[in-house]
């Protein structure tokens, strides 16, 4: 998802930044999300980023990328440091701030189950110590910015108001009054040890009442559903975080975004910046494994049945990533932002359009794992054969790899489709079992023939002879059923070039030093981890486990790259896979599982 290169994406004038909240460091901002889409809360309690009916639609709140549109329940003190946390295992956050007078906090989720077409955010301010007051700002702006709210009026319990083709209710500030620039605004004084409710509405024309008590029993009741205990796990409470996480990033339909924003840059300046809000199959796959490696789970299954509608309706043109409800995603054009400082805003994404070949290795990976827990459907199984063929079909092309790059031959795709063809002939034990087998020999044989330098670890290309943090995954998996010699020789050359101060980049920009190129890639130390651990080095895996798992925000929240010198989150955020890496590093190393997997 990293092509290098600013992208001409228009001359569109950005709009001017100066109403838009202040922009914070990517590591403060929590996430509440709903499976459809998700909004990002900053430390002043405003809503910087929402967008709406669904994760792929224009942002109703855009003050992340200096546009329009803004939710804020902020006290009135403005004398105050913030804190927060979130309910175990779930992504209802508790939003805190001391003042010179007392102690406010905020509950705020969005209300689960969700439906697909509007989104109903919850929030609940408690004066926890001394009377809370508070200050109340709603401006909901639809298209990234460009619609405001009209025909706003008050029937004696609810604000009612249209923007764009969206329909908006808000319950719970009855006295508020509309400014002369459109946005609602009161000041509530909530005595102590009380609590006050507002709900928020935005999408399609609903009648039905919103009763607060129940939407939040049911909210709770969800999260309680969808979130397993995870005492068997390395990291307990992370990986109930994780699972969380990716909850929320993944659609009723099954597809899981990559991210929930768009546009936060990687690097400052350089035009790595790009729309993160569709689904990537790869991301889907990992995070379907990593839920396999913990146990069955509904997560499992709707990875499972997205990923193979996308493999049966493409076949061999299989694309990379999609909307989150399975269509081609859009191209990538401006938007009319100032943008997150560093970068510019922009939609769509051209991934879309690529051959990656690895993918479908990914896709035979998640299927076996779904049969090893007697999780795969006729259908799903059709899908893991059409896969195989596509496989056998395009495997000597050239293609873009994981990190979207240029066209090569790249060493971790044809892995990757070793470790599912493997994976799927053991699994399945389908008559073709041994046509599968085959050619998981020969496209190895091939492989190892052009990508395995002279010195015994795989490198990154056949044209390439340098180290690459993602050929840890597949050889962690078993590509190579030898005696462990590649896999250590490969570990050694990747830690000995890519490594600093704990952390893993992916790989080398030419003679530029680490860190200057880009920031390490937290996958890749989730990767390591998995690596060392098939090689039966706990205590190497745990070292680097825990040094990548401390690389998040206060929110626990990972993005896609982690500035080792400034100790900054970078990319967009919260990042799906990263947190999937996670939680199947956590089950892997927990209390039973600390033997490594056999090799076959």
């Amino acid at each position: 998802m990293n092509r290098p290169g600013k992208t001409d994406l228009g001359t569109s004038a950005p709009t001017d930044p100066s109403s838009a909240d202040r922009p914070w460091a990517l590591r403060e901002y929590a996430l509440i999300a709903d499976g459809e889409r998700g909004a990002l809360i900053d430390p002043r309690g405003g809503v910087a980023w929402m967008c709406a009916p669904t994760w792929h639609s224009g942002a109703v709140f855009a003050g992340l990328l200096g546009g329009s549109g803004r939710y804020r329940v902020t006290p009135a003190q403005t004398w105050n440091v913030w804190g927060g946390q979130y309910e175990d295992g779930t992504l209802i956050r508790n939003s805190r701030w001391v003042t010179a007078d007392g102690i406010v906090e905020c509950r705020e989720a969005l209300a689960v189950p969700a439906a697909s077409d509007r989104v109903v955010l919850l929030r609940r301010i408690r004066a926890v110590e001394g009377a809370a007051v508070v200050d109340i700002e709603l401006d909901v702006r639809a298209a990234f910015g460009r619609e405001p709210m009209r025909g706003l009026r008050h029937d004696g319990t609810t604000w009612r108001a249209r923007t764009g083709p969206l329909h908006v209710r808000f319950i719970g500030a009855d006295h508020a009054r509309a400014g002369g620039d459109g946005a609602l605004r009161a000041r509530l004084q909530v005595p102590e040890g009380r609590v006050h409710d507002l709900g928020l509405e935005i999408g399609g024309l609903s009648e039905a009442p919103l009763d607060f008590e129940r939407l939040w029993e049911a909210t709770e009741r969800w999260w309680r559903a969808a979130v397993p205990e995870c005492n068997d796990t390395a990291a307990p409470r992370d990986t109930r975080m994780a699972y969380a996480v990716l909850n929320g990033l993944t659609s009723r339909d099954g597809g899981m975004v990559a991210a929930a924003t768009t546009s936060l840059p990687e690097r400052a300046e350089t035009g790595r910046n790009y729309d993160y809000r569709y689904a990537w199959v790869r991301d889907q796959c990992y995070a379907g494994i990593a839920v396999a490696a913990h146990g069955p789970h509904d997560l499992l299954d709707r990875a499972v049945r997205f990923v193979a509608e996308r493999v049966l309706e493409d076949g061999p043109d299989l694309r990379p990533a999609y909307t989150v409800d399975g269509r081609p995603l859009p191209g990538e054009r401006a938007l009319p932002m100032v943008g997150y400082p560093g970068g510019d805003a922009r939609t769509g994404n051209h991934a879309g359009g690529q051959f990656q070949l690895d993918v479908f290795g990914e896709a035979l990976q998640l299927f076996a794992a779904a049969a090893r827990h007697d999780r795969l459907d006729a259908r799903a199984a059709e899908a893991a054969e059409v896969a195989a063929q596509a496989v056998a079909l395009r495997w000597t092309e050239p293609d873009a790899g994981l990190w979207e790059l240029d066209t090569r031959w790249w060493t971790h795709s044809r892995l990757s489709c070793v470790v599912g063809l493997r994976d799927l002939a053991r699994e399945l034990r389908t008559p073709s079992a041994d046509r599968h087998s085959r050619l998981a020999e020969r496209l190895l044989a091939a492989t190892r023939s052009r990508c395995l330098h002279p010195d015994g670890h795989w490198q990154r290309a056949a044209d390439d002879p340098g180290p690459e943090a993602a050929l840890l995954l597949s050889l962690a998996r078993g590509a190579v059923p030898d005696d462990g010699r590649s896999l250590a020789r490969t570990c050694e050359a990747v830690a000995r070039e890519l490594a600093e101060d704990g952390y893993l980049y992916r790989f080398r920009h030419g003679d530029r030093p680490l860190g200057e190129a880009e920031g390490a890639f937290l996958l890749c130390g989730f990767m390591m981890t998995l690596a060392a651990h098939r090689l039966g080095a706990p205590g190497e895996a745990l070292r680097w486990f825990e040094r990548t798992r401390a690389a998040c925000g206060p929110a626990g929240l990972f993005a896609e790259e982690f500035d080792v010198g400034q100790r900054q989150l970078r990319g967009n955020l919260p990042q799906g896979f990263v947190h999937a890496l996670l939680l199947e590093c956590s089950a892997r190393l927990g209390p039973s599982q600390l033997a490594p997997p056999a090799r076959s």
